[in-house]
């Protein structure tokens, strides 16, 4: 089970026509005013292939940020990451847009097809219709969906995306710095766009106005094969109580989560890390005590990828399991934890193990924890 919560100022994936503020030589990035309270954080990595090329030196010296960029220079960028606590929301210059099988990338020339797409044939198929779509300078990477679509299908989408950016072009002709230019799809849009493929069986809502919308977002998108698969529910108990998706949110603010077999984890997040300590229940007096903590691990190794998915845990993950004596014991646990972390569809790895003990995890960032999210609504 996952949670996606949309918030009304959702920022990811605008585009914004900027103006560079303060250049900081020292960690090789700058502060961009889009008009939003906070500024842009751009990286010097997150620069566009173009502006490298036009300012690298005739030796091929990677020149540094402050010749790149000046006070004042405007710039279009698109937020990639959300603020998160005291930290600005993050911008780059290396925009894309995703359609329903193509992401397209106006400013990168480059080539990709979704690692999910492992038939070579297929592969090589969606990658020679790329390079007839795209121009000189521009980038195509197929998405999962795209597998086995219609070379039809497949321009229709690319002829969609690349309307949307020359009119993302046209406006920042016509506006002044700083303004917005494109508003990212919403939650639900994004979330039908992005993870409605073939093992969706049913698409349940609750409000009579999203049910329509989805409908015609369906439509409009070409995917009516899924149309017959939005239910509006109409039950006296709300949707998420009848579910028991209220039972589980509940559950994610709690710091303990009971294990099956009696042990539990306890989760702490902090802004540098998230920490989570598996205990033992009280089975581990039992005869066999070394197979009762292996139980325990491996409930735990199944557990912990399934809350850092509930509760959009990211970043850097340590948790300490209870000690074993037994390296296949320990073997057997590390391989659960690694088979759990892959259905992720947030990048999530198995780092290491520190001397101590503890092992070491990290989750792409995608923006705050379910409870800061939480907590945030509560304050306002």
């Amino acid at each position: 089970m996952e949670i996606h919560y949309d918030h009304p100022e959702r920022l990811l994936g605008n585009i914004y026509k900027g103006i560079v503020r303060d250049i900081l030589p020292g960690i090789s990035a700058a502060f961009v005013d889009v008009g939003l309270d906070q500024k842009l954080f751009l990286s010097s990595k997150e620069l566009s292939d173009q502006l490298w090329k036009e300012k690298r030196g005739r030796k091929g010296q990677t020149p540094q940020i402050q010749k790149l960029l000046k006070s004042g220079q405007h710039l279009l960028l698109q937020v990639k990451r959300e603020g998160i606590g005291t930290k600005n929301p993050q911008g780059t210059m290396k925009i894309s847009l995703p359609g329903r099988y193509w992401v397209f990338l106006p400013t990168d020339e480059r080539l990709g097809v979704s690692r999910r797409i492992t038939d070579e044939r297929e592969s090589r198929r969606l990658k020679r219709i790329a390079k007839k779509l795209k121009r000189e300078g521009e980038g195509l990477i197929a998405r999962t969906a795209a597998q086995g679509a219609s070379e039809e299908d497949l321009e229709r989408d690319f002829n969609y995306l690349l309307g949307t950016w020359k009119g993302i072009e046209e406006q920042a002709q016509r506006v002044q710095a700083p303004a917005l230019l494109y508003r990212g799809v919403d939650l639900v849009r994004a979330f039908l766009r992005d993870r409605l493929l073939g093992d969706v069986q049913r698409i349940v809502v609750d409000s009579e106005r999203t049910y329509q919308e989805i409908k015609d977002f369906l439509s409009y998108m070409h995917m009516e094969e899924f149309l017959n698969r939005v239910e509006l529910y109409r039950g006296k108990r709300p949707l998420f109580e009848a579910r028991g998706v209220e039972a589980q949110l509940r559950e994610s603010l709690q710091p303990r989560v009971r294990l099956p077999g009696g042990g539990s984890l306890v989760i702490a997040e902090t802004e540098a890390l998230t920490a989570i300590d598996v205990n033992t229940g009280g089975d581990v007096k039992h005869q066999d005590q070394e197979q009762a903590i292996l139980n325990t691990n491996l409930e735990a190794a199944v557990e912990i990828p399934r809350q850092l998915r509930l509760r959009k845990l990211s970043g850097i993950i340590i948790a300490d399991f209870i000690d074993m004596k037994r390296r296949d014991h320990i073997e057997k646990v590390i391989r659960k934890l690694q088979e759990e972390l892959k259905k992720d569809r947030v990048p999530a790895d198995f780092v290491d193990i520190t001397r101590l003990g503890l092992v070491e995890m990290t989750r792409k960032r995608e923006g705050e924890s379910l409870m800061g999210m939480l907590e945030e609504e509560d304050e306002s």
